[in-house]
């Protein structure tokens, strides 16, 4: 292998890294889970789905938005979330297969 490719293959792998090191939090794998299911939600959606308080939420959105995981988009007072893109939403579907959200049929 080329000292190019191995380059090339370590910023992958370094990011591939960083992603999985942003969505390993249980918070942020429900807000994500919510999200495939809801394709969108605000602050107060997720506290009744997830049972944390409201700052704890937006903590962890705003470490899945700074990654670019998560996009916002303001309606008046409120912040709708969403997954990023299409390539996310396939791996995420992938990692939380069979996840069940609160209230959901088992």
């Amino acid at each position: 292998m080329e000292a190019a490719e191995k380059i090339k293959m370590k910023k992958q792998l370094t990011e591939k890294a960083e992603f999985f090191k942003t969505i390993s939090h249980p918070v942020r794998l429900c807000i994500l889970a919510l999200l495939l299911r809801e394709k969108n939600s605000n602050v107060t959606n997720m506290q009744c789905c997830i049972d944390v308080s409201q700052s704890t939420i937006s903590q962890h959105l705003a470490k899945l938005k700074m990654a670019g995981i998560i996009t916002g988009r303001r309606e008046g007072t409120e912040i709708f979330y969403s997954i990023s893109s299409e390539e996310l939403i396939k791996t995420l579907q992938v990692i939380l297969e069979n996840v069940r959200c609160k209230g959901e049929n088992q």
